[in-house]
C-alpha cells in the first residue's frame, strides 16, 4: 500500500486591507491578520534567507500562535511559530480555483515572494482512502484546471502537481480503466501550466519508501514529468533529505537529468518504523519537522527544499486524528517541539 497520503482542504477568499485579496483558512477572515503580518515582518522569518516562497500570515499555525499568546501560553506560542514563519504549500480547493490562486499569488507579490501551490484534484483520488475524492470526471478536471492557470496569471508561482497520482497508476490502485484518462490530464495540466510565463511546475514522483524507481520513471514521463520543470519527491511523507535525494537522482537519470524539489516539512526524524506497515505515513508518533524550506539545497539538482505539506495538518483518522487536512494542534506541537 502506498505510504504516500496527501491533504487537501477547502479554503476561501476574502477582502484584506493589504490591497490584495489575500487567502485565509477555512475559518475565515480574521481581524488580526494584519498584525499577524507585520510580526511575521518585524521578527524576521528564518524563511528568508534562500526562500523565495511566501508565508501566509493568516494560515492555521499562525492562528494558533495567536490563540496560544491570547491564552498566555507563550512556550506553546514559541515553539509552533517554528512553523508559522515557514512558507508552506496553499492546497488549491475546488470552491473557487481562480480567486483562490488570484488571491495567493498576488499575496505573495504584495510581498515580494513567489506563491508555492499544490493541486491536488484528480479524478478517482486517493482510491477513495483518507483523502479520496477529486473532479468528478476530466472535463470537471479540465474546468477546474482552467480556473487555476486564470488566477495565477503572469505572476510568480510554484506547482506541486498531483500528489500521489503517478504513483497509484504504478502501484495497482488506480483501475486500469482511469489510466488512460489520468495520463492525458496529467499532461495537459503540465502543458497548460508552463504556458504561463512565470510558473514553475514538479510532477509528483512518490517517495524513497516506493523502492522501486525503475517502475516509476516511464510513467512519470508520460505523465509529462520532460516537459516540466521537474519532479517532487517526499511531499507528505517522512523520508530523510538524504534518501529523498537519492531516490531523485535515481529517477532524474532516466528522464532526461530533470530537476526536482523534495518535501521537507515532516522529515526531521526520518520515517516511522513501528505499528502496522500499511499506516506507518499516517499521523506518525515522534516525527520532526525537516530542513526550512529553501532554494540553498546539498545537491545541485535539487532546486527546493519546500514544506508542501502543511505540518501540524492531519493524514486522516487514524492513532486519534481528525479528518485529512484539518489542523491538529497536539500534534503540531509534537512536531515542533522534536525539532532540532
Amino acid at each position: 500500500m502506498d505510504a504516500n497520503r496527501r491533504t487537501g482542504v477547502g479554503r476561501r477568499l476574502c477582502a484584506a486591507a493589504l490591497g490584495t485579496a489575500l487567502l485565509l483558512t477555512a475559518a475565515g477572515c480574521s481581524d488580526d491578520k494584519e498584525e499577524r503580518q507585520q510580526k511575521l515582518r518585524e521578527r524576521g522569518a528564518p524563511a528568508a534567507k534562500g526562500a523565495p516562497f511566501w508565508v501566509n500570515p493568516d494560515g492555521n499555525a499562525a492562528r494558533q500562535v495567536h490563540a496560544y499568546e491570547q491564552e498566555g501560553r507563550e512556550a506553546e506560542a514559541e515553539a509552533i511559530r517554528r512553523i508559522a514563519e515557514q512558507p508552506v504549500g496553499e492546497w488549491i480547493g475546488t470552491e473557487n480555483p481562480e480567486g483562490e490562486a488570484r488571491g495567493l499569488t498576488e499575496a505573495a507579490v504584495a510581498d515580494g515572494r513567489r506563491a508555492l501551490l499544490v493541486l491536488y484534484n484528480i479524478p478517482h483520488r486517493d482510491c477513495g482512502n483518507y483523502s479520496g475524492g477529486g473532479a468528478a470526471d476530466g472535463d470537471a478536471y479540465r474546468a477546474w484546471l482552467e480556473g487555476v492557470i486564470r488566477g495565477i496569471g503572469d505572476r510568480p508561482a510554484t506547482v506541486v502537481l498531483e500528489p500521489d497520482a503517478v504513483l497509484h497508476l504504478v502501484d495497482g490502485c488506480t483501475p486500469a480503466e482511469f489510466h488512460e484518462e489520468r495520463y492525458a490530464l496529467l499532461g495537459e495540466a503540465v502543458a497548460r501550466l508552463k504556458q504561463l510565463s512565470n510558473t514553475r511546475v514538479y510532477v509528483d514522483a512518490g517517495n524513497a519508501g516506493w523502492g522501486r524507481p525503475e517502475q516509476i520513471w516511464e510513467p512519470l514521463r508520460r505523465a509529462g514529468a520532460e516537459k516540466a520543470d521537474g519532479f517532487a519527491v517526499n511531499v507528505s511523507n517522512f523520508y530523510s533529505t538524504e534518501d529523498s535525494i537519492a531516490y531523485g537522482r535515481t529517477l532524474s537519470e532516466k528522464i532526461g537529468g530533470k530537476h526536482f524539489v523534495v518535501d521537507t516539512s515532516r522529515n526531521g526524524n526520518g520515517p516511522y518504523q513501528e505499528g502496522d506497515p500499511g499506516e506507518r505515513w499516517c499521523n506518525p508518533p515522534g516525527r520532526a519537522l525537516g530542513e526550512r524550506p529553501t532554494t540553498r539545497t546539498a545537491d545541485p539538482l535539487v532546486d527546493a527544499y519546500v514544506w508542501a505539506k502543511r505540518p501540524g495538518e492531519s493524514d486522516g483518522t487514524c492513532k486519534g486524528g481528525p479528518k485529512a487536512g484539518e489542523w491538529w494542534p497536539e500534534y503540531a506541537l509534537e512536531l515542533a517541539r522534536a525539532s532540532r
